[in-house]
C-alpha cells in the first residue's frame, strides 16, 4: 500500500517571515498615514500611485489620515463614488482612483480658500470667490 505524503516544512520560520511581513507593512502604513497628516503626501497622490503598503489598506484609513477627516466625512465622501470605506485602494478601478483623485484635490482647493482667520480675538471664515 502506498501512502502520498506531502513535504513538511517547520511552522517556525515561515511564522517568523509572515511575522516580520506584516510588521514591515504595519510600520509603513504609520509612516503613510503620518506623511499623510502632516502633508508631506497628498491622500490623492497616495490613491493614484498606490504604493504597495496601501494595496490591502483600507480606503477609509487613508482618507482618514487627512487633517479634520473622520468617519463621517470619509462615508459622505465615499458615498458619491458608491464606494464602501473598507474597500482596499489595491482593489480600485484605474476610474474610481482618478475621479476620487480629482474631488479630492477640489475638496483640498476649497479648504485652503476658506482658512479660519483670526481678527480681534474671533475666529472668522474667510471666503474667497
Amino acid at each position: 500500500m502506498q501512502t502520498d505524503t506531502l513535504p513538511t516544512t517547520s511552522p517556525g520560520p515561515q511564522h517568523l517571515q509572515a511575522l516580520q511581513r506584516a510588521n514591515r507593512v504595519r510600520l509603513a502604513r504609520a509612516d503613510l498615514k503620518r506623511r499623510i497628516a502632516d502633508g508631506e503626501v497628498t491622500a490623492a497622490e497616495v490613491i493614484l500611485t498606490s504604493p504597495w503598503e496601501t494595496s490591502s489598506m483600507a480606503i477609509g484609513d487613508v482618507l482618514m489620515s487627512q487633517h479634520r477627516w473622520g468617519g463621517t466625512r470619509c462615508r459622505k465622501f465615499l458615498a458619491m463614488f458608491r464606494i464602501s470605506e473598507t474597500k482596499t485602494v489595491g482593489s480600485l478601478t484605474e476610474r474610481q482612483r482618478h475621479a476620487l483623485a480629482a474631488q479630492l484635490d477640489a475638496h483640498a482647493s476649497i479648504e485652503r480658500d476658506c482658512e479660519p482667520v483670526m481678527t480681534g480675538g474671533v475666529v472668522r471664515e474667510l471666503v474667497t470667490v
